[in-house]
C-alpha cells in the first residue's frame, strides 16, 4: 500500500530531525520525505497538519494477560488499547499462565498477536522453568521461537548459584537477561515505600535496599559471568546511583523506569488508593527527583509503561490485599509528554519522546523506533496541544485501573501507523 502523510511535524529523536515534511510509504517501509519520488502514486492520504508524526512507540514491559488471564485483559482489548496509545512494538513478560517457558507457547502468543495485525509483540521467555528459579529453560528454543531476551518477571532467584548459572549461560550465546533487582527476603511482603507515610498508614515496608542488595550482588556476578542484563523498573536514588558507577565501569548494561515512577510519589497513595499500588512501590520525592536526574544524564536507558491490567474484584480490596498493577498503554505517550512540559524547557520534547522510541528499540535490537529511509513504517501521528481526561470510560484497555483517573493529561493520539498500514485512526 503507499501511504502519504502530509504537512505533518516530522520529529526522529534518533536522527536529531524536527521539522514539517510530508513521509511517503510503500510495501510496509519509509519510501521518502519532503518530495514524492517518481511515479509515486497515493493510494491513502491522511493530513497531517498541526499533528506531531514520530516513530511508533516501543514499550519495555507490557503485560498483555494471555494466555491464561484472559478475565483480566484480552490480546484483542490490549492491542486496541496499544494503537490508541500510539505503541506500535512491545515487550511481554513470560508471567502467563502457563508461563512462556517453551518455545510452543512462544509461538502461540506470537501467532495470536499477528492475527490482530495491530502491535508488534516481542515475547521474553522465563528464564527458569516455570519461574521457580531452579533449572533453566531451553534459551536457544525459545530464542528460535522468538524471544528476545528472558526474565523472571516479579519472582526473585533465591538461589544465587541458580542465577550465576543463568547468566553464565546467557552469555555464551549473547542473551540478555532482565531482571528487577530485589532481594528475596528483604521487604518480602511490603506494599509501601518503607518511610514516615507506611509508618502513619499502618502498611508493611519494602525498603531501598531491597533494590540495592540486589543490584550490588547482581554486578559481581556480572563480572564474573560478562552477561548482559537489562534492569526492569528502578525506583531508587540508591539504585540509581550504584547503576550509573557500574555503567562508568563498563558493565554491559541497560535499565528502565515505569512511567508511574517519573510521576507520582508514595504520597499519591492517599487515603488507601488502591489504584497506586504497584510494583515495585511508590517512592520518596527524594528517589523520583533521582529519576528525573538519571532520565535526563543517561543513566536511565527508557520509560515503560509497566501495563498491568487488573480487575475490577483484585483492586476493590484493602490497599494491602489488593493486587499491585495499573494501565499504562494509553498513557505512556501523553506522561512522557507532561514530563518534558513539567520539566519546563530542562527537557526537550525530542529527549522525552527518544526514551519511548529510538532508545528502548535500540536496546532490544529492533529496527522499529527511527524514522529513516527503508525502515519499518511504524508511525505515531497525535495532537500536542489536545488534552484529555483519564477515565474508565476513556480507557480501551480491559484494565480500567491507573492512580492517574481524573488526571487531565497532554498530546491526543491521532492515528497509528504499523508496518505502513493504517491500524488506528481517530474518528
Amino acid at each position: 500500500m503507499n501511504l502519504h502523510i502530509k504537512n505533518g511535524r516530522v520529529i526522529d529523536p534518533a536522527s536529531g530531525i524536527d521539522q514539517i515534511q510530508d513521509v511517503f510509504i510503500s510495501n510496509g517501509h519509509i519510501l521518502a520525505f519532503a518530495a514524492a519520488p517518481v511515479n509515486f502514486v497515493a493510494e491513502q492520504t491522511i493530513d497531517a497538519t498541526g499533528l506531531v508524526v514520530v516513530p511508533g512507540l516501543v514499550d519495555l514491559s507490557a503485560r498483555l494477560r494471555e494466555p491464561g488471564f484472559e478475565y483480566k485483559a484480552t490480546l484483542e482489548s490490549e492491542l486496541q488499547a496499544a494503537m490508541r496509545g500510539g505503541v506500535t512494538s512491545l515487550i511481554c513478560p513470560p508471567d502467563t499462565d502457563p508461563v512462556l517457558d517453551e518455545a510452543g507457547l512462544v509461538e502461540m502468543l506470537k501467532q495470536r498477536a499477528k492475527m490482530q495485525a495491530k502491535a508488534n509483540v516481542y515475547p521474553l521467555g522465563a528464564l527458569t522453568i516455570a519461574l521457580k528459579g531452579e533449572n533453566l529453560t531451553e534459551m536457544a528454543a525459545l530464542t528460535e521461537a522468538g524471544c528476545v531476551g528472558f526474565s523472571q518477571a516479579e519472582v526473585a532467584i533465591v538461589d544465587t548459584n541458580v542465577l550465576q548459572r543463568a547468566l553464565s549461560y546467557a552469555a555464551t550465546f549473547g542473551y540478555t537477561v532482565w531482571l528487577r533487582p530485589q532481594d528475596p527476603f528483604i521487604g518480602k511482603g511490603g506494599v509501601a515505600h518503607s518511610g514516615p507515610l507506611a509508618s502513619r498508614l499502618g502498611l508493611s515496608g519494602s525498603p531501598v535496599m531491597a533494590e540495592t542488595i540486589a543490584l550490588h550482588t547482581l554486578f559481581e556476578l556480572m563480572r564474573s559471568t560478562g552477561a548482559k542484563v537489562h534492569l526492569c523498573r528502578i525506583s531508587s536514588a540508591a539504585g540509581l546511583e550504584l547503576i550509573r558507577q557500574a555503567k562508568r565501569e563498563g558493565l554491559p548494561l541497560t535499565c528502565d523506569v515505569g512511567v508511574h515512577h517519573v510521576h507520582l510519589t508514595d504520597n499519591d497513595i492517599g487515603y488507601f488508593d488502591s489504584n497506586a499500588r504497584l510494583t515495585p512501590p511508590l517512592r520518596s520525592q527524594r528517589d523520583r527527583d533521582a529519576i528525573w536526574a538519571a532520565l535526563a544524564d543517561g543513566t536511565i536507558d527508557a520509560i515503560c509503561s509497566d501495563h498491568t491490567p487488573v480487575d475490577d474484584d483484585e483492586k476493590a480490596l484493602p490497599f494491602a490485599e489488593a493486587s499491585p498493577g495499573a494501565t499504562g498503554l494509553e498513557l505512556l505517550l501523553s506522561l512522557a509528554v507532561k514530563w518534558s512540559e513539567d520539566s519546563r524547557g530542562a527537557v526537550s520534547l525530542s529527549h522525552a519522546l527518544a526514551k519511548i522510541t529510538a532508545s528502548p528499540a535500540q536496546m532490544v535490537g529492533l529496527t522499529a523506533g527511527r524514522l529513516d529511509v527503508g525502515a519499518p513504517a511504524d508511525l505515531c501521528m497525535f495532537d500536542l496541544d489536545a488534552r484529555w481526561f483519564v477515565s474508565r470510560d476513556a480507557l480501551v484497555s480491559q484494565g480500567k485501573h491507573t492512580p492517574f483517573l481524573g488526571y487531565e493529561l497532554p498530546a491526543v493520539v491521532k492515528a497509528t501507523i504499523v508496518n505502513g498500514r493504517v491500524a488506528y485512526i481517530a474518528e
